[in-house]
């Protein structure tokens, strides 16, 4: 069942909202994310090669988890009505197969003149421990 996006406008969206969803990486969405994205880089694909890095197993794709800001974005902050400008982006801690992931925006501005927000994003793994992190900017459109 897909969801119904959020419909917030630019004067409904306050300073301090904020939205929070959780998920389990799981390796249909790396193989599907490898297959999407054309990724197959070892670290990412292979057992074997992963053992030999200080990893010790394969890493989830970066972009995969940054994808999520997307939802976080699309579907509830404000929804229906955004479209993205930019995002910043720091890959703090490595994501493996099997981590539960929190993914977590807040709203830290909102700029009148360009109708733009600015959303606080990060996502945490099961250990709280900060995985990614950066800052989207999205026009709310009317």
């Amino acid at each position: 069942m897909i969801d119904t996006p959020n419909t917030l406008t630019f004067k409904e969206v306050e300073v301090g909202h904020s939205k929070k969803f959780t998920l389990k990486i799981d390796l249909k969405m790396l193989n599907d994310f490898a297959d999407l994205s054309g990724d197959y880089n070892p670290l990412h694909m292979s057992n074997e090669y992963a053992e030999k890095t200080q990893f010790k197993k394969p890493v989830c794709h970066g972009m995969l988890l940054a994808s999520f800001f997307s939802r976080l974005v699309g579907m509830y902050i404000p929804g229906k009505n955004s479209l993205y400008f930019s995002q910043t982006l720091n890959f703090r801690s490595p994501c493996f197969v099997n981590d539960i992931v929190s993914i977590h925006g807040k709203v830290i501005e909102k700029h009148n003149v360009t109708k733009m927000i600015t959303i606080k994003t990060e996502i945490h793994n099961q250990d709280s421990v900060c995985i990614v992190d950066g800052i989207a900017k999205v026009i709310v459109r009317e």
